[in-house]
C-alpha cells in the first residue's frame, strides 16, 4: 500500500470522528435530550419564528443514532438551514452550518461544502466575530479550515487553522476538548503535506488534553482516537513499534469501555489494520479493515469516500495475502477484536524493504547551493525548490536554534515566517525568478518593546546566519551547520547534523528503500553513501536590487507594526467602520500584507494584526464589486464594441484591457478575499486566477480562461483589419468570439448574484445590477454608494 493510500486512511478516520470540534459541541449540547428528528421533520414546513437550536441539535443526534444519518442528515440539515434563516436567527444559522460541514466532509461532498464553508465566514463577520476571541468563531475557523483540508486546499486550511489557534488561546480553556480537536485537525494537515514530525507533536498535545480532561482515559472514545491519529502518523514516519502500540492501545480502550458499537470504532480498526500491513501481518489486516467496513457500512452507508478508501486499502491487504501465500477466512467479519492482539503484545521483527517502483534503479542526488554576500551581483543557478519551502527549511533549521539558543528568554514572543513583496511569497516563484532578490531567508517579527530590546542584535545574528544548502533528487532541503566566516559567534545546532525538511509531492513512499534500507542491502558503510549520493555545485546568491534593501528591506528583523505600515501605510488594519479608508488600499496591497506563510507566532500577535487586513468589511467589498460590475458594463459591454466599429484600435484594446483587470477583481471579491486571499499586482494576477479557478470552492470557476480568450483574441480584434487572418477574414471572428465571450461572462456573473442573493433582477448588462447590489450595503456612508 502505498504512502498516498496511507494519508488516505489517515484522512478517512477523521470523516465524522470526535476530533471535529462541530462533533464534540453537538454531542455536548445534546445531553439528556429526548426530541427526534422525526418531530422536527413535521413541523419543517411551517416558518417558525423562532428557532430552536436546542432541539436541532437533538434531532441530529437522533439521526445518528438510528444509524441513518447516510439518507436523513442531509436532508433535515438543509431544512434546519431554512427555518435559522426564516427566523432571522444568526447564531442559530452558524450552528447549523457549522454541523453540515462536519456531515458533508464525512460523505466527500467537498464540492456542496464550498457553499457552507463560505456562507459561515460571512456570516460569522457579519455577526462580528471575526475581529473578537469567542468561542463560536474558534469553533466555525476550525471547521472551515478541516474542510478546506478535506477538499485538499491545504494553503487555505493552514492560515485558518492558525487564525484558529490564536483564537483559542484566548477564548478556550487548556483543557477544553476543542482545542485538541484544532490539534488533532491540524496534525492531519501536517501529515497530508509529508510534515509527519510537525503531526507527531500536534497529535501527542492532543492526547495530553485529552486524558487530563477525560474522567476515565481507559475507555474514553476520544482518547482511543488520539491514539489511533497518532499510530498512523508514528508509522508514516516509520516508526512501526510505537505505532503499533498506539494502535492496539486503540481498541483496548473501546473493549475495556464496551464500545465496539460506536461508528468511531471503525477509525481504530482500520487505523490498527494499517499497522498490520506496514508490519506484513496480512491476515490481521485484512481482518481489520472487513470489520472497519462492516462498522461503516452501518453507520455512514457505502456511498462515502470513507468507506471507499477502506475497501480499496481491504482490496490491497488481501491482494497482498494472497501473494504472500496467507490465507484468510472470508466468513466475514470478527464478531469481537478476535486475532488482533492485546496493546502490550510486542511486534515481530520485520523483514526490510526492497526497493521496489521507479525509484528502485537510482539513488537520489544532491544538489549543493552556496550563498555569497548580500550584495553579490553574479546570477544564481535555479534552485530546484520554491522560495517559501526554502524558507521554511531556512527557519527550521538555522533560524530557529539560533534563537533558542541565543535569546531563550525571547523565543516564546517572536513570530517568523514570509509574507510581503517577492514572487516567493505569493508562491508563484520559478526559475525565472530567481535572478534577483532569491535566497534562503525569512521574517522575524517582534513587538516594540521586543524590538527595543534586542532587535538590532538580532538582525545582526541573522544576517550571520549560514545559507549554503543542498537539495536532494527528493526536493529535501539541507542547510550546513556552521556559522558565516563574519559571524559573531555559533550556535547549537538542532541534533547531530542538520534537519530534513521533506517535500510532500516527491516522497519516499512505503516499499521503495530509504537510505538507511539501501545501506542494509548494499553493505556499505554509512559515510560511503552519503559521500555517493552528494555532488555538490556552489552557486552565489541571487543580487538584491535596491528596492529590497534598506528601509524596502524584504527579510530580517522589524517591528510588526512597522512591517505593515511599510506595505499598507497603517500600522493595524484600518477600523470597520472606516470605509473610506479601506477603499483607499489596492487589493494588489492588501495581498502583498497577507500573503505567504507564518512558521511561527507564539504571541498570536503577528497573526492577528494580519488578520486585520484580510478581514475587509462586507459593506466594502459590495461596493468594490459594484464598482467592478459598473466598470465591466462600461468597458466591455458598451465602449469595447463602439470603439471596434469605428475602428479605433487603441481604444479597443484599452478598453479591454480596464475590462479584464474589473472581471478579475470581481472573481476575487465574489470568492470573499478572507477565503481566498486579494488580487495580487498585475505580473501574478493571471497566475492566482488560475489558482482560485482550479479550486474545488472556486465561484465563477470558467471566467479565468475566458479572459484569457478575450486577451488572446485581441490584437486580431482590435489592428487585425478586414484581411487579417486566416483565410483573409479579417478581425471580424475574433471581434464576434470577444464580445460572446464578454456577454456569456456577464450572464454568469448574474447567476452568481442571484445565487448568493444579490439581485433579484436577469438584466445582463451590468450597469443595472448595481443598485441591487448596494442595497444590501448596510451602512449609509456616501463613499459606499455610487448612487
Amino acid at each position: 500500500m502505498d504512502e498516498e493510500a496511507l494519508l488516505k486512511q489517515f484522512a478517512a478516520q477523521f470523516a465524522h470522528g470526535p476530533d471535529d470540534a462541530d462533533d464534540t459541541d453537538a454531542a455536548a449540547a445534546a445531553q439528556g435530550a429526548d426530541s427526534t428528528a422525526n418531530q422536527v421533520a413535521d413541523d419543517a414546513d411551517q416558518s417558525p419564528a423562532t428557532f430552536d437550536t436546542q432541539q436541532f441539535l437533538n434531532g441530529l443526534d437522533a439521526i445518528f443514532d438510528r444509524h441513518t444519518a447516510a439518507t436523513e442528515a442531509g436532508p433535515y440539515l438543509e431544512q434546519a438551514m431554512v427555518d435559522a434563516e426564516n427566523a432571522g436567527d444568526e447564531a442559530g444559522l452558524l450552528t447549523v452550518l457549522n454541523e453540515t460541514m462536519g456531515f458533508y466532509r464525512s460523505q466527500g461532498r467537498h464540492k456542496e461544502n464550498q457553499w457552507i464553508v463560505q456562507r459561515a465566514l460571512e456570516l460569522a463577520a457579519r455577526m462580528g466575530l471575526t475581529t473578537g476571541t469567542s468561542e463560536a468563531w474558534a469553533i466555525t475557523l476550525i471547521n472551515c479550515a478541516t474542510s478546506m483540508r478535506a477538499a485538499k486546499q491545504y494553503d487555505q486550511a493552514e492560515d485558518l487553522y492558525h487564525q484558529a489557534q490564536s483564537v483559542c488561546r484566548h477564548s478556550l480553556a487548556p483543557t477544553d476538548r476543542r482545542l485538541a480537536a484544532l490539534h488533532n485537525n491540524l496534525s492531519m494537515l501536517y501529515s497530508e503535506t509529508n510534515r509527519p514530525d510537525k503531526a507527531e507533536l500536534e497529535l501527542r498535545e492532543a492526547l495530553r488534553i485529552i486524558e487530563a480532561s477525560s474522567v476515565n482515559p481507559d475507555a474514553d472514545i476520544d482518547v482511543s482516537s488520539s491514539h489511533t491519529n497518532l499510530a498512523l502518523t508514528l508509522l508514516t514516519e516509520h516508526k512501526l513499534e510505537d505505532a503499533h502500540w498506539h494502535a492496539a492501545k486503540a481498541l483496548e480502550i473501546y473493549r475495556t469501555g464496551h464500545l465496539e458499537h460506536s461508528a468511531h470504532y471503525a477509525s481504530a480498526l482500520a487505523g490498527f489494520a494499517q499497522v498490520c500491513f506496514a508490519e506484513r501481518r496480512y491476515a490481521d489486516a485484512v481482518t481489520g479493515y472487513r470489520h472497519a467496513l462492516a462498522v461503516i457500512e452501518e453507520c455512514y452507508g457505502k456511498d462515502t469516500d470513507y468507506w471507499r478508501i477502506t475497501a480499496d486499502n481491504l482490496r490491497q491487504a488481501e491482494e497482498a495475502a494472497a501473494q504472500a501465500g496467507v490465507t484468510v477466512d472470508n466468513a466475514g467479519v470478527a464478531g469481537d477484536a478476535g486475532a488482533l492482539p492485546q496493546s502490550g503484545s510486542r511486534l515481530p521483527n520485520s523483514p526490510a524493504q526492497g526497493k521496489t517502483g521507479a525509484n528502485a534503479a537510482s539513488s537520489p542526488s544532491t544538489v549543493s547551493v552556496s550563498t555569497g554576500s548580500a550584495g553579490a551581483a553574479e546570477a544564481v543557478s535555479a534552485c530546484p525548490v520554491s522560495g517559501l519551502k526554502l524558507a521554511r527549511a531556512f527557519w527550521t533549521q538555522m533560524g530557529k536554534p539560533m534563537i533558542a539558543a541565543k535569546y531563550p528568554q525571547y523565543a516564546g514572543r517572536i513570530a517568523a515566517g514570509l509574507v510581503g513583496h517577492g514572487s516567493e511569497c505569493y508562491g508563484f516563484d520559478d526559475a525565472y525568478s530567481q535572478d534577483h532578490d532569491f535566497g534562503p531567508r525569512f521574517c522575524l517579527w517582534l513587538t516594540d518593546e521586543d524590538y527595543a530590546a534586542i532587535g538590532e542584535q538580532l538582525e545582526v545574528d541573522y544576517e550571520a546566519l549560514p545559507r549554503k544548502f543542498s537539495v536532494d533528487a527528493q526536493g529535501r532541503v539541507t542547510f550546513e551547520a556552521h556559522a558565516r566566516s563574519d559571524a559573531s559567534g555559533a550556535f547549537p545546532s538542532a541534533g547531530a547534523g542538520s534537519t530534513v525538511i521533506p517535500d510532500a509531492a516527491n516522497a519516499p513512499t512505503p516499499g521503495t528503500a530509504t537510505h538507511d534500507t539501501a545501506t542494509a542491502e548494499s553493505g556499505a558503510a554509512s559515510s560511503d553513501v552519503a559521500e555517493a549520493m552528494t555532488t555538490p555545485i556552489d552557486a552565489p546568491l541571487s543580487p538584491v536590487t535596491p528596492r529590497a534593501q534598506g528601509a524596502n528591506r524584504r527579510d530580517g528583523v522589524f517591528r510588526i507594526g512597522d512591517f505593515f505600515e511599510s506595505i499598507t501605510g497603517y500600522r493595524t488594519a484600518p477600523a470597520q467602520t472606516a470605509p473610506h479608508e479601506w477603499l483607499m488600499l489596492q487589493e494588489s496591497t492588501l495581498a502583498a500584507a497577507t500573503n505567504g506563510e507564518v512558521f511561527a507566532d507564539p504571541t498570536g500577535l503577528f497573526s492577528k494584526t494580519r488578520q486585520g487586513f484580510k478581514n475587509m468589511p462586507d459593506d466594502v467589498r459590495l461596493a468594490l464589486i459594484s464598482k467592478r460590475l459598473g466598470m465591466i458594463a462600461q468597458a466591455g459591454q458598451y465602449n469595447l464594441p463602439r470603439s471596434l466599429k469605428r475602428g479605433d484600435g487603441a481604444a479597443a484594446w484599452l478598453s479591454i484591457h480596464e475590462f479584464v483587470q474589473a472581471t478579475a477583481s470581481l472573481v476575487f471579491l465574489v470568492n470573499v478575499p478572507m477565503v481566498v486571499g486579494y488580487m495580487p499586482y498585475y505580473k501574478w494576477q493571471f497566475a492566482a486566477l488560475r489558482k482560485l479557478s482550479g479550486s474545488m470552492f472556486a465561484l465563477l470557476p470558467n471566467v479565468g480562461e475566458q479572459l484569457e480568450t478575450v486577451m488572446r483574441l485581441s490584437s486580431a480584434a482590435c489592428y487585425g483589419g478586414a484581411g487579417f487572418g486566416e483565410g483573409g477574414k479579417g478581425a471580424a471572428p475574433a471581434i464576434e468570439k470577444i464580445n460572446d465571450i464578454v456577454e456569456q461572462i456577464a450572464v454568469d456573473i448574474v447567476k452568481e448574484l442571484k445565487r448568493e442573493h444579490l439581485t433579484t433582477s436577469g438584466e445582463t448588462f451590468l450597469e443595472w445590477q448595481r443598485p441591487y447590489v448596494e442595497d444590501h450595503i448596510a451602512s449609509d456612508d456616501p463613499v459606499l454608494k455610487s448612487l
